[in-house]
């Protein structure tokens, strides 16, 4: 047979069989975009959770490295759910209150009035103690 009639996906005598590096070069190409495509869809819960609270944040990126390390999925799962779940803010009022007891607490006690006389502690009394009773 001669080498015209070859079809095109053998190799030819010089040893360069151009399929096989197309077939590589799409391999490698492939890699690169699932292990991109693995790490975007890994990093979901983090980029979802980094619009809210900073410790929200730091609890979803936690759970995303220990899924990442452990390869138990359930982390992960827990991470994306928390990224989803906006937690309400309680710092905010609970700061607000602390700030205004404090305030309350460093005003003079009883501004604007006299002051009040210390009233004498009062006298110990002597308690007769009671016959100790047996219970035999």
């Amino acid at each position: 047979m001669a080498p015209h009639h070859l079809p095109f996906y053998l190799a030819p005598g010089s040893g360069v069989d151009p399929l096989m590096v197309v077939m590589g070069i799409f391999l490698i190409g492939t890699v690169l975009w699932v292990g991109t495509l693995y790490w975007k869809l890994h990093s979901l819960p983090e980029r979802m959770a980094h619009k809210s609270q900073k410790l929200q944040f730091e609890i979803v990126a936690v759970l995303g490295i220990i899924s990442l390390f452990t390869h138990l999925h359930i982390f992960w799962v827990a991470g994306l759910l928390l990224a989803m779940i906006d937690l309400p803010d309680f710092g905010t009022p609970l700061r607000s209150i602390a700030g205004s007891v404090e305030r309350i607490a460093d005003a003079a006690p009883g501004a604007g009035r006299e002051p009040e006389q210390p009233s004498p502690p009062p006298a110990e009394k002597s308690v007769p103690k009671e016959k100790e009773r047996s219970h035999v």
